[in-house]
């Protein structure tokens, strides 16, 4: 078990500079709104995380924790994360070294932990952690470099996935409700908001088999989507007017904005980079719904497109089972407190991790980040 897991500790840490290898020094630093983070500081974080809550004795110089601190209230103050574009110093040398060290003081720890020690659980939790931040590293980044006249590209790799996701022919999955079970049954890790198993009644319901597609959101724009104040909730339709929405986030002209630069946009993809109130919209035009959390976890091993293509909206509030209890101390801030003014996101996108998904996982963001890599699927009731 131990080399096993200084492997697999070895191999994401790996994988965070691998990310990083196709970047110029000056992109490091690059924050393009308050919501995302530079990839610096990701680097720097994912490190302070496994010193704060696993090492337990800092390594860093004075003032870093203050500066790679996420929203851990516990563990004290921290830099706005606003202003995470402005830390130029401590350079990314200094960053990289820390990061050497902590790997070795890491590796060295793994080789003395013993089966049953609870420090094993947080080693895991913090390769999850560093798995979320090397997809949060490249949303971050395509939405730094959209915001660059030049549009710079990072490289084809994460699209590769994408542009192989096209969905055969739409069919309906049928479920005729009733009381079911879902929530992660144990045994294996998951986050905390996954739990506990639970019971839940579901009325017949149907869903799609596929994603909507590029051209089918094109129809909907066509059709006076980003016009029609019927089609929107009410906070969806103030900000669509204060922002002027009138396509996806990376729509330019017949084109997609994308890390591997502009793209023709293909009709039959999947679209994304919608929020919620997009989706939502969208549904309703459609003679249809998005599908709650426990309609999509039901039937998500029989759908198309379930994994590795875009996360997917669903009807669901990010709030937490019954019997769910957060962890102790500060590591209980992870999830719990964030379960209010959020939706929750099923599945697993191009830039996931591979085999950082499951069923059972529920991501969540406001309802009016765009920057994700999100789209939808209908869902309608009846069977």
């Amino acid at each position: 078990m131990g080399q096993e897991l200084k492997a697999r500790y070895a191999q994401v840490r790996q994988r965070s500079l691998d990310l990083v290898a196709p970047l110029q020094p000056e992109d490091f630093c690059l924050q393009g709104m308050s919501d995302a983070s530079p990839p610096k500081w990701h680097l720097g974080h994912t490190t302070w995380f496994f010193e704060q809550f696993v090492l337990r004795k800092p390594i860093s110089p004075d003032g870093w924790s203050f500066l790679f601190n996420s929203y851990y209230d516990a563990v004290g103050e921290r830099h706005p994360r606003p202003q995470r574009g402005l830390l130029s110093r401590p350079v990314l040398a200094e960053v990289l070294t820390w990061r050497q060290r902590l790997d070795g003081a890491m590796l060295t720890l793994l080789e003395q932990l013993e089966p049953g020690d609870p420090r094993l659980e947080l080693v895991e939790l913090g390769l999850q952690h560093e798995q979320q931040h090397q997809e949060l590293l490249l949303m971050d980044l395509l939405d730094g470099f959209s915001r660059n006249p030049l549009e710079p590209t990072y490289g084809p790799n994460p699209e590769a996935v994408y542009l192989a996701s096209v969905a055969q022919e739409t069919t309906w999955l049928q479920h005729e409700g009733g009381l079911v079970e879902i929530g992660h049954p144990g045994g294996s890790f998951h986050f905390d908001n996954e739990a506990p198993k639970h019971r839940q009644w579901l009325e017949p319901f149907a869903i799609s088999s596929r994603l909507v597609s590029n051209g089918e959101f094109a129809a909907f724009i066509a059709d006076g989507g980003y016009r029609r104040p019927e089609l929107w909730m009410s906070e969806g339709w103030s900000i669509v007017q204060a922002r002027h929405w009138q396509a996806p986030r990376y729509w330019r002209d017949g084109e997609e904005f994308s890390l591997a630069g502009r793209q023709p946009r293909r009709p039959e993809l999947p679209v994304r980079h919608l929020c919620w109130f997009e989706a939502d919209a969208y549904a309703r035009w459609a003679g249809a719904r998005l599908p709650g959390e426990a309609e999509w976890e039901l039937l998500a091993p029989k759908l198309g497109q379930a994994f590795g293509v875009l996360w997917q909206w669903t009807a669901s509030p990010y709030r937490p089972y019954p019997g769910f209890a957060p962890a102790v101390g500060a590591v209980g801030e992870y999830n719990g407190k964030f379960m209010s003014s959020q939706m929750v996101l099923r599945g697993s996108c191009f830039l996931t991790p591979p085999g950082h998904e499951r069923p059972s996982y529920r991501n969540f963001y406001p309802p009016a980040s765009r920057w994700l890599a999100a789209g939808l699927r209908l869902a309608r009731d009846g069977g």
